[in-house]
């Protein structure tokens, strides 16, 4: 729920000095929902926006984009007195954000519960309803709560570490969270009401840490969002890839959706994965000891030419979704995201033009064999939590 334009600017080095500097300007679409949804639209299913744009030149950039596709705009408000969302970012020169800024109000403003409320058939009829952070308190409850009368799952994207917090409020409706190991922290924290556990420093002069040791660190905060009801964790990592946990592998499996029925998605996704990987082959791999009760499995990320990093996770997120909606199970949807994933660093948008299929079905099956390749389950510990 969200849509932004995003003015992006880009200089090889960053420094904090009063003076005009030669940069590339790139302007845009942008939104946290907005890309997870056009990424979900590109592999061929139908996603229904809520949002708030104005009568202005971002605005107007937006609709056109969403009706270009054939998507329905009756749930994006339209008002002479919104301003559409804007965001600046400043990218290095391994195209990470440097830093930025954001004009965001109108999403607050605008997008309502009582504006919310009137898509109550939409929220309930959807196979996976997706909130993010730049909602206010008040309307994602309203929007958690409408998917809960129904027994829709609910994903909530974190957006920002300030704003990830605002999952408190929420978490008992939360089924999916993907949060970046930062947000993963803060959400933990709002969670619990206490600030208990502290981000993790990197010291890159000491090398990379294992996955073991990574995730050992990350533990006691997953285990928080888990024991309050979150089914499944999605920790993004960056260049280190993806980790996937839940409490018990068949949490996952268990797992089902009001997919795999038109008008949601084109069955292409589904036959074209199914054929390179079929289902529960990745789940075979490797899992937890039966005793244990935590599930986690590593996928890394894949080698690519990196152009710009913004766009990374909401494609992650946006293949997995259209992939769950699709029929595919859990695993196979994050090799997917992962695969979209690597598709849109190597381009200037925040998502891609088109996905061809056939092309990420192949990066798919380097997903699939580069787990086969790594420990999957990342210590015999994982079933016990020390909190620091």
């Amino acid at each position: 729920m969200g849509f932004f334009t995003s003015l992006c600017a880009a200089r090889k080095k960053i420094r904090i000095l009063i003076c005009y500097s030669a940069i590339q300007v790139i302007f845009s679409l942008g939104g946290v929902a907005r890309n997870v949804a056009d990424c979900i639209s590109k592999l061929e299913a139908r996603p229904f926006m809520i949002s708030a744009v104005g009568f202005d030149l971002p605005g107007n950039m937006l609709l056109e984009h969403w009706e270009s596709a054939g998507l329905s705009v009756e749930g994006i408000q339209r008002h002479q007195d919104i301003e559409t969302a804007v965001v600046c970012h400043i990218y290095d020169e391994k195209g990470e954000v440097a830093a930025g800024v954001a004009h965001v109000e109108s999403i607050e403003k605008f997008l309502t519960p009582r504006w919310i409320e009137k898509f109550k058939c939409n929220i309930s009829s959807t196979p996976i309803l997706m909130v993010d952070a730049n909602l206010t308190s008040s309307s994602l409850e309203a929007s958690c709560q409408i998917a809960a009368q129904v027994n829709t799952p609910v994903w909530f994207e974190p957006v920002s570490v300030a704003k990830s917090r605002r999952v408190a409020s929420v978490v008992q409706y939360v089924t999916f969270a993907s949060p970046n190991e930062d947000e993963l922290v803060a959400m933990a924290n709002a969670i619990s009401g206490r600030d208990i556990f502290k981000p993790i420093r990197r010291d890159h002069s000491s090398g990379k840490l294992s996955k073991e040791s990574f995730f050992q660190m990350l533990k006691p905060a997953i285990r928080i969002l888990l024991d309050k009801g979150v089914k499944v964790v999605v920790v993004t990592l960056g260049s280190e890839g993806v980790l996937l946990c839940s409490k018990a592998k068949s949490n996952l499996q268990k797992l089902s959706f009001r997919g795999n029925q038109p008008p949601y998605f084109s069955k292409r996704l589904y036959e074209v994965v199914h054929k390179v990987c079929p289902k529960d082959q990745i789940f075979g791999a490797s899992m937890c000891e039966p005793m244990s009760n935590l599930f986690a499995v590593h996928f890394p990320a894949l080698p690519a030419s990196v152009v710009r990093l913004t766009g990374a996770g909401d494609c992650l997120v946006g293949g997995t979704i259209a992939s769950l909606c699709a029929g595919l199970d859990f695993m196979q949807s994050i090799a997917v995201g992962v695969a979209a994933a690597k598709v849109v660093v190597e381009v200037e948008s925040n998502v891609p033009d088109e996905y061809c299929l056939a092309k990420l079905a192949g990066i798919f099956t380097l997903c699939a064999m580069f787990m086969h390749d790594i420990i999957h389950i990342l210590n015999s510990h994982c079933g016990h939590t020390t909190r620091k």
